[in-house]
């Protein structure tokens, strides 16, 4: 019989299985020494949760309107460059898992297929992620042909004014095209299906970005970006894209809550709280941690999502409970998608409504919007046992409500 990864951490350990060393390190590493990467899993298994029973959770519903769009979960698959490296043509795979699912998918500008071929993959809804590239006529051409093919939301990553510099990518030698060496070779002959998908589909290229900027052999991904994307974009450019733009519109990669007055001022939609998955500034804050902040700030004028390191159900419902709207993941689907194409996602699509459902139940929320602080509490070093388990913040946050008293004060 054949047996199915039951949770986000078993798509991983078949995908570390499944993929050439090279492949595996390119979605699963981070930037630096790692620690960011490692935070956000540590101050995610900080926040505890508190079972609410006896409640009635009979009826109960994870649905959630986005934009004006209704969803089946408070979950996006994110944008996820060069997919089609766990994957022949992954994006499309990862497109029709979310659309089967009722959750939007976000197709990256570093994507492996064609925006046309992607608009036409399944009837889920469709957002654009853009890079601001230094050549500006780029990205105007790629949001007009978002536009022209029905996306339905734009989101723009900011975050990435030079890329985090990936060791694990520097040391495997992981370029575009693939540079063969003895060690990739042999890594070749040790994962012979992953071989013959690439044999038979061709080696995966970033089909956007070679369509309008061409593309030279790099010595990694970040090089490559690094040549293209503009360090100068700043909140003028922003407010280009706000006017170019009538659609809702997202910015993606924000760590400090103190941008989001700027965020208001122009007419942004929505926010991604990332730290890019860990992937760019090493040392950096993990999202669960200033999520509230966000939520503070922004009050009920912005949309807030939220990314980087969400693995679980459970993990989806600390972030509901700290003020997120949905979660965007990444590396969860890529997993997936590597251990077992569109069937694979649509599994761990599976998984991860299965454990929400377990959580959102055992905490009594009937709903998505009843996720509240009340839910959490923040655990403590056990050096001093009677700090254990204490209020997630010392003084009440507005726009979260103050309830119980035990919990904010």
């Amino acid at each position: 019989m054949t047996h199915h990864p039951q949770s986000i951490a078993e798509f991983r350990e078949c995908a570390r299985r499944r993929l050439p060393r090279f492949v595996f390190d390119f979605i699963d590493g981070g930037s630096g020494g790692e620690n960011t990467l490692a935070e956000n899993r540590a101050a995610l298994d900080r926040v505890r949760l508190l079972g609410r029973a006896p409640v009635d959770v009979s009826q109960c519903s994870q649905s959630v309107n986005l934009f004006g769009r209704d969803h089946a979960m408070p979950v996006i698959i994110g944008p996820t460059g060069l997919a089609g490296a766990a994957w022949p043509q992954g994006d499309l795979d990862l497109a029709r898992a979310a659309a089967d699912t009722g959750i939007p998918f976000v197709m990256s500008t570093a994507a492996t297929v064609s925006m046309e071929d992607l608009a036409r993959a399944g009837a889920g809804d469709k957002w654009f992620q853009l890079y601001l590239f230094r050549d500006r006529a780029v990205s105007r051409r790629l949001l007009a042909r978002a536009r022209t093919l029905g996306f339905s939301a734009l989101e723009v990553t900011v975050d990435n004014a030079i890329p985090g510099r990936r060791l694990r990518d520097v040391r495997n030698g992981f370029s575009l095209p693939f540079r063969w060496s003895p060690g990739k070779l042999a890594s070749l002959l040790a994962h012979p299906a992953w071989t013959l998908r690439m044999a038979r589909s061709g080696p995966p290229t970033l089909e956007v970005m070679a369509a309008e900027l061409g593309l030279r052999q790099t010595d990694t991904i970040a090089e490559l970006m690094q040549s293209q994307l503009d360090p100068s974009v700043g909140w003028e450019d922003l407010k280009w894209v706000r006017e170019t733009w009538t659609g809702p519109l997202i910015v993606k990669g924000l760590l400090d809550p103190g941008q989001v007055p700027k965020a208001l001022e122009i007419g942004v939609d929505g926010i991604v709280v990332s730290n890019h998955g860990g992937r760019q500034l090493d040392g950096a804050v993990a999202t669960i941690d200033i999520l509230p902040e966000f939520r503070s700030a922004a009050g009920s004028q912005l949309t807030l999502l939220v990314d980087s390191g969400f693995r679980t159900g459970s993990d989806i419902a600390r972030a509901l409970a700290l003020g997120a709207d949905a979660v965007q993941i990444g590396r969860a689907t890529l997993y997936a998608l590597a251990s077992g194409g569109e069937e694979g996602v649509r599994q761990a699509l599976g998984v991860l409504k299965s454990e929400l459902a377990v959580a959102q139940m055992l905490m009594g929320a009937r709903s998505v919007k009843d996720f509240d602080l009340s839910m959490l509490r923040r655990h403590r070093p056990p050096e001093r046992p009677e700090l254990m388990f204490q209020p997630l913040f010392p003084e009440p946050v507005a726009v979260v409500p103050a309830k119980p008293q035990s919990l904010l004060s």
